[in-house]
């Protein structure tokens, strides 16, 4: 059963790395908010959370031991992926399935680029191993593994110098104790190697996906393990002895040594509780729907939440260049199914590069400076120009420091960094600044697209939610790009994730494929999560419904009660609606099948959002003025979240936070809500 100690009162400590900043936030047991800003440390991420918890604490004056609770979101599995760092891993499969990995699917990410290629296995083919054993699909052994190649397998595998291990036989949804009995097997004979079962992380048909999620687990699993006993050794040696939390993919916090087991559950960590952040405030505030945009130092990314609840994915993709759920992008990376907030990513946040092509045309990303050496203007030896740089060129960023004055500002290192990219353009430094501005908008507005007009919604019928370290600065500009009326950044933007931390509730999934009885299948999973999270867990059931013949599948959740017909007729009716809404047409009820059953049990958090974002902000500094370049250069106003009022002002202004600034640009006018949130409106076509 998960550690009770993260309901105890007591401080709270969120922790979300960046790929630039490592945000903290510490919340005390009388409400108090601690915010905390340092730069990441790559590649030793955990030395820069430690870090910034003992900073926060100081800052806060309060002994470690006062913590109850350690919460983080962390990128560390991505990473490992996206720069093909993981384990030297290998799989063992059933014999005449070895290649399964790079048949693949015939899905490609682009249809007429002839250069393209698929992703290289994360294990290759000499280190994919067969036997001699078969499950049939209606579970009988023809034959059973033998026992005795298991151990010569284990032989070579450690011959191989092998780290991790992905055990995926044929069928073994529908007898996961022969798979397990091999994984255990491999677990003895392998001391130290880090061995995943395909059905201890996705127990569904589909050979080719479960076959890939388990390798994914096993690739980051070694890293990830390494990494979350590093950090908890580290905050122990400091003082901290909480409980470690971590976010999963799915929104919801899970303790550091089941996390461990199924690491392939965190790839979307920090991105999600950012979501889960915005999620409470669309509750909060009642609003049907809303854009989740967070853009930080490496990378922006967009969520949409409806009525409360934010798209969860049973399918995406990892690596390929960035995460994707949906669309005509997918084919580009390796198939995860775990439950994932649907997320769509672009290559362009504020330490991403600037450059031009043979042809003469500006791009933004997706290379980024990061945080070492991160943008020219931080002065630790960067020359790239980034989009750090233009915002300062620009005007919009202090020309003295970010992040309460930790990061010094260097606004002539950022301009010679332009210098060049200005003379291949043929144009002055500051109008170069605007046109990467203007392009990084342009690439943004395809994440927001993904989540709104490939799903069939209308992006002017949402609210836009900004957060992140550079969100703030762009969503004004996004939102009027693509004709969303209202733009909303929130108190803490630039570590509103970290917040997210705070509020998020504890969770795990549960799921297996429909078998004829499907409600002592709904009892036994039911069974699963009650053990592990307590009696007080919250349940729900859900399931995944499509109509035969299709390939993919529409989450509908159930309502509760006995397994009756009634009850199945109201999921499927939904399942119609949604079925209609999402791709224009619906079928009937005899075409519709149950693929997999759901259950996802949490535990709600102790924390309200509304009680930390009553909070009144903290005084900023005396009134100023700086030259702005928008169409044109403007003197424009620089002021604090405390010195804007109920009544509406009009843009061009600046609004400086310790965290994050936000743009006001002219025609757009901006107040104050209850809730100190940040309201944009525009007040002219």
């Amino acid at each position: 059963m998960l550690p009770s100690s993260e309901h105890r009162p007591g401080w709270r400590v969120g922790a979300d790395i960046g790929g630039t900043f490592t945000d903290v936030i510490a919340l005390g047991p009388a409400g108090e908010v601690v915010p905390m800003k340092v730069l990441s440390t790559p590649p030793d991420y955990g030395t820069g959370v430690v870090t910034a918890t003992t900073a926060v604490l100081d800052a806060a004056a309060v002994p470690p031991a006062a913590v109850t609770a350690m919460l983080h979101g962390t990128t560390v599995a991505t990473n490992a992926i996206l720069e093909m760092a993981g384990a030297r891993t290998a799989v063992v499969t059933t014999q005449g399935f070895r290649d399964v990995l790079e048949l693949g699917r015939l899905r490609r990410p682009v249809l007429y680029d002839l250069s393209w290629t698929k992703p290289v296995p994360l294990a290759p083919r000499r280190h994919r191993h067969e036997l001699a054993q078969r499950i049939t699909a209606d579970g009988r052994l023809a034959p059973a593994t033998v026992e005795d190649d298991v151990r010569a397998l284990a032989a070579r595998l450690r011959a191989d110098g092998i780290e991790a291990v992905a055990v995926c036989l044929l069928n073994s949804y529908v007898r996961p104790d022969e798979e397990r009995r091999v994984a255990d097997l491999l677990r003895a004979e392998l001391p130290g190697v880090y061995v995943t079962a395909s059905v201890d992380i996705s127990p569904q048909p589909q050979e080719f996906e479960r076959t890939s999620t388990a390798t994914v687990n096993a690739y980051v699993g070694p890293a990830v393990h390494g990494y979350l006993t590093h950090l908890e050794a580290g905050l122990r040696t400091v003082g901290v002895d909480a409980p470690l939390l971590v976010m999963q993919s799915s929104g919801g916090l899970l303790d550091a040594g089941s996390v461990a087991s199924r690491p392939v559950q965190i790839i979307e960590s920090g991105p999600a509780a950012g979501v889960t952040a915005v999620r409470r405030l669309a509750r909060l505030l009642d609003l049907p729907s809303v854009v989740a945009f967070d853009m930080g130092g490496t990378t922006a990314k967009a969520s949409l939440i409806e009525h409360g609840e934010p798209f969860v994915s049973a399918d995406y993709e990892v690596g390929g260049g960035m995460n994707v759920a949906r669309g005509l992008g997918s084919g580009a990376g390796y198939p995860v199914r775990t439950p994932s907030i649907d997320i769509a990513e672009v290559g362009s946040g504020g330490g991403s590069v600037i450059t031009v092509d043979e042809a003469g045309a500006l791009h933004v990303g997706p290379a980024s400076a990061g945080s070492r050496p991160g943008p020219a203007c931080y002065g630790q030896g960067g020359e790239l120009p980034t989009l750090t740089d233009a915002n300062v060129t620009l005007g919009y960023l202090s020309p003295d420091a970010l992040a309460g004055g930790r990061v010094a500002i260097h606004a002539d290192l950022a301009a010679k960094a332009l210098s060049p990219v200005a003379e291949r353009l043929g144009r002055d430094v500051p109008a170069t600044a605007r046109g990467a501005y203007e392009v990084a908008v342009s690439s943004m507005t395809t994440a927001v697209k993904a989540v709104t007009s490939e799903r069939g919604r209308d992006p002017r019928e949402a609210t836009m939610v900004a957060f992140g370290g550079a969100g703030p600065l762009y969503a004004a500009a996004l939102a009027r790009e693509l004709g969303i009326s209202t733009v909303l950044v929130p108190a803490h933007p630039g570590l509103f994730s970290s917040l997210g931390l705070l509020v998020a509730d504890t969770e795990l999934n549960e799921v297996a494929p429909c078998r004829p009885d499907p409600a002592a299948e709904f009892e036994r999973l039911t069974g699963r999560v009650i053990a592990e999270l307590g009696e007080h867990a919250v349940v729900e059931r859900m399931l995944d419904m499509r109509y035969r013949g299709q390939r993919f599948e529409l989450r509908i959740r159930l309502d509760e009660g006995p397994l009756t017909d009634e009850l199945l007729a109201t999921a499927r009716a939904r399942f119609h609606e949604e079925h209609e809404r999402t791709y224009g047409r619906a079928g009937d009820d005899s075409l519709v099948e149950v693929v997999n059953l759901r259950v996802r049990g949490t535990l709600p958090s102790s924390v309200s959002l509304e009680d930390v974002l009553r909070l009144p902000p903290a005084p900023g500094k005396a009134r100023a003025m700086r030259e702005c370049r928008f169409a044109e250069t403007v003197a424009t106003p620089v002021i604090a979240r405390s010195d804007v009022g109920a009544g509406p002002i009009d843009g061009p202004l600046v609004v400086e936070d310790m965290d994050a600034t936000t743009l006001v640009p002219p025609g757009a006018r901006v107040h104050r809500d209850r809730f100190h949130t940040l309201v944009i409106t525009w007040s002219a076509e």
